[in-house]
This record gives structure tokens, sequence and C-alpha cells, in this order.
């Protein structure tokens, strides 16, 4: 198809996070993602998700961001 963009994986692929459906809490997940950035060396990337997390208006957003920014299992 003309004109179609292809589906992107996440902005870091290293870094996977496990989101449980037991603690889909929005702390939990941006807990989760945070600390695995950090660990991944990516200290930067994870203030940015946690300050850009805390802006959105809903749990979908923040499943959303999250699927852009690290490889979710």
């Amino acid at each position: 198809m003309e004109g179609a963009t292809q589906p992107q994986g996440p902005a870091y692929p290293d870094v996977t996070v496990q989101l449980s459906e037991e603690d889909s809490n929005a702390y939990h997940i941006v807990g989760q993602v945070c600390r695995a950035l950090r660990q991944a060396g990516h200290p930067e990337a994870a203030s940015e998700f946690a300050a850009t997390a805390f802006q959105l208006a809903s749990h979908d957003e923040l499943l959303q961001l999250t699927m852009r920014t690290v490889d979710v299992h």
C-alpha cells in the first residue's frame, strides 16, 4: 500500500518488561519500565518515560507509551 507506514518497534528493544495482569496499576507499570530502563543503562529515558507517563489521561495511553518505549511481554 502506498503511503502506509510500517509499524515500528519500541525505542529501546534491548529492554524487556514483563507486565502482569495481576498488577496493572499505573504506578507499578511506570516503576517496572523505569527500573528496567535504568538497569539497561538508559537513566535519561527512565526519567523522560516517568515524566510523560504521569501526564497521560488514561491507562490505555500508558500502555501504548510503554509498548512504544520497551519490549513488553
